[in-house]
């Protein structure tokens, strides 16, 4: 640091007695990497008032790293550099993935016709901040119905001053699932690069069973990272919500009834939510004439996957002709919970009467032949 300072200083008091030379420099010369990391250094080259020329490139670098100089995207071994023109350069080393700690340093040389500047570079490893996570959620309480869609917004930071690969986990109630998104994405991911200091918003969206009882759970999040881990609690306060079904026992919708006479419909009801039905009742839309009666007439409660026979009796109207008739039925219940089915009824004659009706005519045939055979002689 104190030669990044002398430097800065040197450069200060050259520019104010109008300097003419070769500059070298980089905003952090001094700095703390791990074992086997990659280092990119952006480097900045200038020529103070000297003459065009060619600057020739060099490094200095300790035993067993690699480096090289990029300019405009390719290998730099030299710069071309006109009056007053400055040039950007990045340099990448390469330091051995079995670097003990201590310090480290290199040199960045930089040599013309008619002038030369060094670069001085210290590397500290094994002196930089622990690997650290931290998970912090916005809203880390939600409350809703099991249907109901639950959204947390949460913020995952790598603390360290280095690069991470953080792996994303979680651990949950039997039949929840768990996702991550970045925040204003659509991918969900399960590992997220983060860079050194770097934050990032994740959505985390639970999904559970529509059956889930009313109750309050809780979902743990997990950021990993070697050895560095983040943890966190959401809660969920499931409220439970009471769902309908409403059918025939053998699940047909038609039927045959007779004129006049109480044809019993066999229906089933039940819980397939995550809260009680309380206070079901049932009614019927029939055809003008007819009468509809409920066996039982109301259930009090009705609990989260359970059911009930219900008995539905119908009379079509003893004027009915045969033919086919639609009879609605409804179940309804508190908070709104209602469900209606159409049930076609075909209403048949009656046996009895068609012998009446047989008989009838006959006694009419017979007057009739009894009538010709005595008076149509005269």
């Amino acid at each position: 640091m104190r030669n990044a300072l002398a430097l800065l200083l040197f450069l200060g008091l050259a520019l104010a007695q109008g300097y003419r030379g070769l500059s070298l420099g980089t905003p952090y010369p001094e700095q703390g990497i791990t074992a086997g990391e990659s280092v990119n250094l952006a480097l900045t080259l200038k020529n103070y008032g000297l003459p065009p020329q060619v600057v020739r490139l060099s490094l200095e670098l300790p035993q067993g790293w690699q480096g090289v100089l990029m300019g405009g995207g390719r290998l730099a071994r030299a710069a071309f550099l006109a009056p007053d023109q400055e040039v950007s350069l990045t340099l990448k080393l390469q330091p051995p993935k079995d670097l003990k700690p201590g310090t480290y340093r290199a040199r960045v040389l930089a040599e013309g016709q008619a002038g030369r500047a060094e670069l001085p570079l210290t590397f500290l490893v094994g002196q930089g901040l622990p690997k650290r996570l931290s998970l912090e959620a916005e809203l880390p309480i939600l409350k809703g119905p099991p249907t109901s869609s639950f959204r947390y917004r949460v913020t995952l930071k790598n603390e360290s001053d280095q690069d991470l690969l953080v792996s994303l986990e979680y651990e949950a109630p039997k039949g929840f699932q768990v996702t991550f998104t970045p925040a204003f994405g659509s991918q969900q991911v399960t590992s997220l690069p983060m860079k050194a200091g770097e934050s990032k918003d994740l959505d985390v969206d639970v999904s559970l069973p529509k059956t889930t009882k009313a109750d309050t759970y809780t979902v743990k999040l997990r950021a990993l990272a070697g050895e560095a881990r983040a943890e966190l609690g959401l809660a969920l306060e499931v409220t439970g919500k009471p769902e309908l079904s409403f059918t025939t026992k053998e699940g047909r919708l038609s039927g045959r009834a007779y004129a006049g006479r109480e044809n019993p419909v066999k229906l089933v009801v039940k819980n397939t939510g995550s809260a009680p039905i309380k206070n079901l009742t049932f009614s019927a839309s029939e055809p003008s004439g007819w009468e509809v009666k409920w066996d039982p007439e109301k259930i009090e409660v009705l609990e989260p996957n359970k059911e009930q026979e219900v008995t539905a009796r119908i009379k079509p109207s003893p004027k009915a002709v045969a033919g086919d008739y639609m009879v609605t039925l409804t179940a309804s219940a508190d908070e709104g919970v209602s469900q209606s089915l159409d049930y076609r009824v075909t209403v048949l004659t009656s046996t009895l009467w068609g012998v009446v009706g047989v008989g009838i005519a006959a006694v009419g045939v017979f007057v009739l032949s009894f009538a010709v055979s005595r008076f149509g002689r005269r």
